[in-house]
């Protein structure tokens, strides 16, 4: 089965794991604006931005299946950007030693023609180590995580940093959900599998 899907995302790390399905799909950056409204829930924000990106390149590729996905991290019920510079995050990481962050990310599935406007969440809770300042110095010399929010990457050796983490899908902290993704074309009638 030949359809045309969109990743609604500049992000690499989203690519990447889109990839891993071994399906055709395409990326246009979705370019919205991504600060939080005053007062708005963290579960609200990330289900908003997840479908205004997929919103965003589906008004323009009516005919396309369209994936939006966004990702908070949450601590001590505040949502945490990205640190962008190597102060901010060891300031993040410092506070996270010893300490337990979630993670939300929504995922969204659109097509237009078919009237179809599907969402699902996952979440995913990080237990850090106790960790030192030298620790904390050695690994963003080693990963540079200065665009993930939460300070590291997983998919490097941001392990080296926690006890655990709980999840029921392990691409979600990565920032896109294979597993939902999954879900999300069953709902709307198409096996991935088939997709060629």
């Amino acid at each position: 089965m030949k359809i045309d899907i969109i990743l609604a995302s500049g992000s690499q790390y989203r690519a990447n794991l889109l990839k891993q399905l071994q399906i055709p799909f395409r990326c246009i950056s979705p370019n919205i604006n991504e600060t939080q409204f005053i007062d708005e829930p963290p579960y609200e924000y990330v289900k908003r931005l997840s479908l205004e990106k997929a919103n965003n390149v589906a008004k323009k590729n009516t005919g396309s299946w369209v994936i939006g996905s966004d990702q908070i991290a949450l601590f001590q019920n505040k949502v945490l950007g990205k640190p962008l510079t190597k102060a901010k995050a060891i300031s993040q990481l410092s506070q996270f030693s010893g300490n337990h962050v979630e993670f939300l990310t929504g995922v969204s599935l659109i097509h237009n023609t078919h009237k179809i406007f599907l969402y699902e969440e996952s979440k995913t809770d990080v237990f850090f180590k106790h960790l030192s300042i030298k620790q904390i110095d050695r690994y963003l010399d080693k990963d540079m995580p200065y665009d993930c929010a939460g300070s590291f990457k997983i998919e490097s050796c941001g392990s080296l940093l926690f006890d655990k983490v709980v999840s029921e899908d392990p691409s979600s902290l990565i920032g896109l959900p294979l597993i939902i993704v999954t879900k999300l074309f069953d709902k709307a009638g198409i096996d991935l599998l088939h997709v060629d």
